[in-house]
């Protein structure tokens, strides 16, 4: 038995719309929980927390820079800051994923960098992995960095917004 033009247009249809049905996975995920008023970090246990109020929200184990002993003095030392800051921005088109922005350098960073005679660095971020984060092998293997997952900045990207106190413990 022949199958019918009339059949086998059906058959496409179904397939079309079958296909425009499904929903594309996106890195852009909505958050409809309690405000996070503050992040977190414990370098020496490599924790990350998300808290509201004094609820813990989320934690997250993280990686740091690749010298993840002491606070950052300047650029290139490869290692994360120890301090307050605060989420300053968010980038939807970070090379690690997602990312979002931490306030580093304050003015005293600053200061004692340039008494070495350095630079301080700046665009310290809490990131995905990406593509070029994916090849490290490493757990500490950021410039100075917090690095998670790419879930997981999927999930932190949603819940954070600038303006977040960032609290750096070693």
């Amino acid at each position: 038995m022949i199958p019918s033009i009339r059949n086998i247009l059906a058959l496409v249809a179904l397939v079309v719309l079958t296909a425009c049905a499904a929903k594309p996975t996106s890195k852009f995920k909505t958050y409809n929980g309690p405000p996070v008023t503050q992040i977190v970090v414990e370098k020496g246990d490599r924790q990350m927390f998300l808290l509201s109020g004094r609820k813990v929200l989320k934690a997250y184990d993280i990686g740091l820079g690749f010298q993840p002993i002491g606070h950052k003095q300047f650029e290139g030392d490869g290692r994360t800051p120890e301090g307050i800051y605060y989420i300053n921005r968010q980038n939807p088109n970070s090379q690690y994923h997602l990312s979002l922005g931490i306030s580093y350098p304050d003015p005293e960073d600053k200061a004692r960098a340039m008494m070495l005679g350095q630079q301080p660095g700046g665009d310290i971020m809490i990131h995905g992995r990406g593509a070029y984060g994916a090849a490290q092998k490493a757990r500490d293997w950021t410039a100075g960095c917090i690095a998670v997952s790419d879930k997981e900045i999927e999930d932190i990207f949603s819940m954070v917004r600038p303006g977040t106190p960032v609290v750096i413990y070693p």
